[in-house]
């Protein structure tokens, strides 16, 4: 029996995103790569990264005492958003798309069955005689060798074709290739044109990008707020990046809704589950610090294990302290101490960590050296 399947909106044509975003000053934007294509970088390590604390003060080397940071006493999150490459993770499904009348697309049936010989004939054509949507799936195939030999020149001629007749998810690829200079000649100012129709055509890693581009062009606040209705309509599509980025401005931004600040820990808790190590980090650290809502000393505990177990330094760190001071777990101080050691080997020093595992006995160091050397990231 043939089947027929329709170009769907989320086709893989989206190329990969690396997450940039709110840190103050911003350092710049990096087009991204797709996500669930890359393994993990976790945070920049900071000294005062994301201090857990047991009382509502500020920590040392985190704020003033006028209050810099919105409540005087409040506990706040990790210092903003830096750039991150995304691991690589199942993401949360999409939203169900709305109903499908129109006609049925055979090359892309086709190609998501696997038939991409196939594929190539029935679209070749079409994109010869000036079909944006057969241009767009030309150009994805000659760029990852589908069905044709690679050429990454060739599929930006293609994406280039398809994007000047409005196709968002060329728009979105073109503008990478513009952004970047390659096989193409840089062009900010297009690229940045192409990026924004991208997104305002729903394609969702085009809003994504688009909130870095406004927060890398528009320094402070502004570009917070102006990037922000990108980010959140990339969020409501399921981009785990953009969902951190949302939580994250939602505490950060003072005057925001009452409303949109009470969900700042729900989009975080999307990201953290959708597999995004620093979302758990910070999850880790929100539930432990009060961050968003109520202190959950197990929650924070179970949150700051799992990114500890992918390999996060700093999730690493944290947890040896919750074993030490018995936050969210029983006392252990052979998993406190491998959990520092593994951090320590990272680069992530801390003297307060060092007296800790010095002051142990000298079996129980072993041990912990012993457990450090059977890790494996999770």
């Amino acid at each position: 029996m043939k089947v027929a399947m329709r170009r769907s909106s989320n086709l893989v044509l989206v190329s990969s995103l690396a997450l940039a975003a709110l840190a103050l000053p911003f350092s710049g934007v990096k087009p991204a790569s797709a996500q669930g294509s890359q393994r993990a970088l976790t945070r920049p390590v900071d000294p005062n990264a994301g201090t857990i604390r047991k009382d509502n003060k500020p920590s040392p080397g985190t704020a003033d005492d006028k209050g810099s940071r919105p409540g005087e006493n409040d506990p706040y999150p990790s210092s903003g958003v830096t750039l991150y490459q995304r691991m690589g993770s199942t993401l949360p499904p999409l939203p169900p798309e709305k109903p499908y009348s129109g006609p049925i697309d055979d090359a892309y049936g086709a190609y998501q069955r696997g038939l991409y010989v196939t594929a190539l004939e029935k679209a070749l054509p079409r994109a010869q005689a000036g079909d944006a949507a057969a241009q767009t799936l030309v150009a994805e195939m000659m760029s990852r060798g589908l069905g044709i030999a690679h050429s990454s020149k060739d599929a930006a001629f293609w994406y280039g074709q398809a994007a000047e007749r409005g196709d968002p998810a060329a728009m979105f690829q073109y503008a990478l290739l513009l952004m970047q200079g390659r096989d193409v000649t840089r062009d900010k100012s297009k690229a940045d044109d192409y990026m924004r129709r991208a997104a305002e055509a729903g394609n969702a890693s085009a809003q994504f990008n688009l909130a870095q581009i406004l927060i890398a062009d528009n320094p402070g606040e502004k570009g917070l707020r102006l990037s922000l209705p990108f980010y959140e309509k990339s969020a409501e599509q399921g981009i785990s990046d953009a969902q951190y980025a949302v939580a994250q401005l939602y505490v950060s931004i003072g005057d925001l809704p009452a409303e949109k600040k009470a969900k700042a820990r729900e989009w975080l808790l999307r990201a953290a589950k959708a597999g995004f190590d620093t979302a758990q980090l910070d999850m880790g650290i929100w539930y432990v610090n009060g961050v968003g809502g109520e202190r959950d000393y197990e929650k924070g505990f179970e949150w700051l294990r799992i990114a500890a177990l992918r390999g996060n330094v700093v999730a690493q760190n944290k947890l040896a302290h919750l074993y030490i001071n018995a936050l969210g777990t029983r006392p252990n101080p052979v998993e406190a101490a491998k959990w520092y050691v593994l951090s320590r080997r990272a680069g992530l020093a801390d003297p307060a960590l060092e007296d800790f595992y010095l002051g142990i006995e000298e079996e129980q160091q072993k041990q912990a050296i012993d457990l450090a050397n059977k890790f494996r990231r999770g």
